[in-house]
């Protein structure tokens, strides 16, 4: 008999295994469909990566409800891995034992330990898809979710009721260190299952146990829930800083096959790999400032759309050699609709959320790459920025002579003319032509003055920095204006370049590197900060009350800038910072990133109109932006609200030189809403 059962646990475990690697082998294969990328770089970064996202749940616990419960699940199995090792020892060799490292003592103690904080995990799951139902499992595989819990949970009644019963027949060395199973025995013996009539008991689940286990494994890589394999290989080759979306992948414009992705096999080997990991737990979703506001866009979706395509498109293909193979889904259009990728505005939100760190913002960026260069497909409205950038160097069709016009009278030098000067002010389009911004950058170059910052200006020299081209999907269009920017730059020998906009600071500082631009780049709230500490600024006029700060997508989440501007508004005498219910990483994007400041916003609601409606619930009446997109944003959201009276925004920098001065600038003029 215990032959017998020797060979069919071999037997079983045997073609579980067979199975599992031929599956396995498959998503390999799949997964080499897509180009080479590099991310081996800085291994001993991305294992302290691993430790952090997957040993210490650092993202999981944002919910600490979910937390918990996967934590118990987590470390469970890492535990009950040696229960399972013992299952199938003792299965196909008798005797078998882990006695040796303490296997009937302090493992069997952690084995009934874990085996009860599994199942209480698994009940926690179930409570939470089947009585709370969080949106964010909308659109979700339940099915899939609940095979899952159902498989962990009979493994873990079947370890714990095979090891009940083995107390039950008794001389079970480690019985006293299993409380819950010495407690199930007692109740086995009710039943009259003891001595050698808990002998069938045991078969039972231990059949249960182990079966469970090969169904467990055999399920996995058609699952969802493969995300529990590749999960930390996903993040150990997460891309490092800068992080994705803040350093877009260039195009080589000269040599590449394809600008962009218009089918799944072109993503890199990694890219896909975030396509197998998405556990579709949707925090990503209740992030998205897009899917928040009624647009098509889900980012769990696109991911889950972009799997489902990758397999159905590869599903025939001869694994060797490579190519693509023949779609019979189309990945734009088809799989995921061109009004979901339009609707994104590239905050970072979902990637700052995703536990298992998927990069969605890249993957919808290079779909817009496909349908901008290669299909000429983009919004209406976004036309006459990027032909506004072409020929004028800026997306609000000013004439290049005027770029520097806002600096009249200020006395502000060009580079030209201070070739020694120790910092470039990299002024941007917004502080250039627009009005209310040009205003913030008179006032923070009074504020450089007062301080005594050593700075210049590039004035006509200087264009666009690229980024609503590049964001929008204008590969072409973005290389050209940044290689004109480094150029000029380089040839005046810069080194230290300031930004008063989040958008040229990520470019400039993350993205120019890529085309050989490489400086010290600080923003300008990053710079008043360090003036004011320095004691080269004292803002000494009280503006009393509160004061909220609303947080740049480009300076906070894909910087990680928090605190500098925090700390500009708490040394203004009389301000008190309050938070908005949405701030730092969580912070809620003001709508114009993506290069959606220059697109019409036709579906769902107003996505400013939102982030306005969460700063007056605040009850500040004076809000400070630190990006001219946001000012921009914020005073048309105002407007549309009719909430002057209720809520004043300006930059940092114009509060600021209003403590600074005593009296306000005719430039940052404004009438202040009453505190009440």
């Amino acid at each position: 008999m215990t032959l017998v059962k020797s060979i069919a646990v071999l037997a079983v475990l045997l073609v579980a295994i067979v199975y599992f690697t031929i599956r396995a082998r498959q998503l390999y294969r799949i997964l080499r469909l897509g180009p080479n990328e590099n991310r081996l770089d800085h291994l001993p970064e991305r294992v302290r990566g691993v430790l952090s996202y997957v040993g210490l749940h650092t993202r999981m616990f944002r919910n600490l409800y979910s937390g918990l419960l996967h934590l118990f699940i987590f470390y469970g199995f890492v535990v009950l891995l040696t229960a399972i090792i013992q299952a199938f020892g003792e299965g196909i060799f008798p005797g078998f034992s882990l006695a040796a490292i303490g296997g009937i003592t302090w493992i069997a103690f952690l084995q009934d330990l874990f085996g009860v904080l599994v199942l209480v995990g698994v009940l926690m799951a179930l409570i939470n898809r089947l009585v709370i139902r969080p949106r964010q499992f909308q659109e979700s595989n339940e099915i899939d979710a609940l095979i899952i819990l159902g498989l962990i949970a009979t493994i873990m009644i079947g370890m714990l009721g095979q090891n009940a019963a083995r107390v039950a027949e008794g001389g079970d060395p480690s019985a006293a260190w299993r409380p819950v199973s010495s407690t199930l025995a007692r109740v086995f013996e009710g039943l009259g299952w003891q001595g050698t009539a808990a002998i069938p008991a045991h078969e039972v689940f231990y059949w249960m146990h182990i079966l469970a286990v090969l169904a467990f494994l055999v399920y996995i890589p058609s699952s969802k829930h493969l995300h529990i394999i590749v999960a930390i290989p996903n993040v150990f080759f997460r891309k490092l800083p800068p992080k994705a979306g803040a350093a877009l992948t260039p195009i080589d414009l000269e040599h590449a096959e394809h600008y962009g992705v218009s089918a799944v096999t072109q993503w890199s080997w990694k890219n896909l790999l975030d396509l197998y990991s998405c556990t579709e737990c949707g925090r990503c979703q209740e992030q998205c400032p897009a899917f928040l506001t009624g647009k098509p866009l889900n980012p769990k979706m696109i991911i889950v759309d972009a799997r489902e395509n990758l397999f159905k498109t590869v599903r025939d293909a001869p694994p060797e050699p490579r190519g693509a193979p023949q779609q019979t889904q189309k990945l734009i259009g088809e799989a995921i609709k061109e009004d979901e990728i339009w609707s994104c505005v590239a905050c970072g939100a979902c990637q700052q959320e995703c536990p298992v760190l998927i990069e969605h913002v890249p993957k919808i960026i290079d779909m817009r790459r496909s349908l901008v260069l290669e299909e000429s497909k983009f919004p209406k409205e976004a036309q006459g920025a990027l032909r506004s950038i072409e020929s004028q160097g800026n997306p609000y069709g000013m004439p290049r002579a005027q770029r520097s016009d806002w600096a009249r009278g200020l006395g502000v030098k060009r580079i030209d003319e201070k070739p020694d000067a120790e910092y470039l002010y990299f002024v941007g389009c917004a502080a250039s032509y627009d009005d209310a911004n040009r205003a913030v950058a008179r006032a923070f170059v009074g504020l450089l003055q007062k301080a005594g910052v050593d700075f210049a200006i590039l004035g006509p020299k200087e264009t666009c920095n690229g980024d609503p081209a590049r964001r929008i999907g204008n590969e072409y269009l973005y290389q050209t204006q940044a290689q004109q920017n480094i150029e000029a730059m380089n040839e005046a020998k810069i080194k230290k370049v300031i930004a008063t906009c989040p958008h040229c600071f990520n470019t400039i500082k993350n993205e120019f590197p890529q085309f050989g631009g490489t400086y010290q780049v600080v923003h300008h709230t990053q710079l008043l900060a360090g003036l004011i500490k320095e004691g080269r600024l004292k803002p000494s006029k009280a503006i009393e009350g509160k004061f909220t700060y609303h947080d740049s997508c480009y300076l906070g989440r894909w910087n990680d800038i928090y605190d500098p501007p925090r700390s500009v508004v708490e040394a203004i005498p009389g301000a008190e910072l309050v938070e908005i219910e949405r701030h730092h990483k969580r912070g809620f994007c003001c709508g114009a990133g993506g290069g959606r400041m220059w697109m019409e916003e036709k579906i769902g609601k107003r996505i400013n109109h939102e982030r306005v409606e969460q700063t007056l619930r605040t009850e500040a009446p004076r809000v400070a932006t630190a990006c001219p997109f946001c000012l921009t944003m914020f005073r048309d959201g105002i407007s549309a609200k009719g909430a002057e009276s209720q809520l004043q925004v300006q930059d940092l920098a114009q509060y600021l030189a209003d403590s600074m001065d005593g009296t306000e600038s005719p430039a940052n003029a404004h009438t202040a809403p009453s505190a009440g």
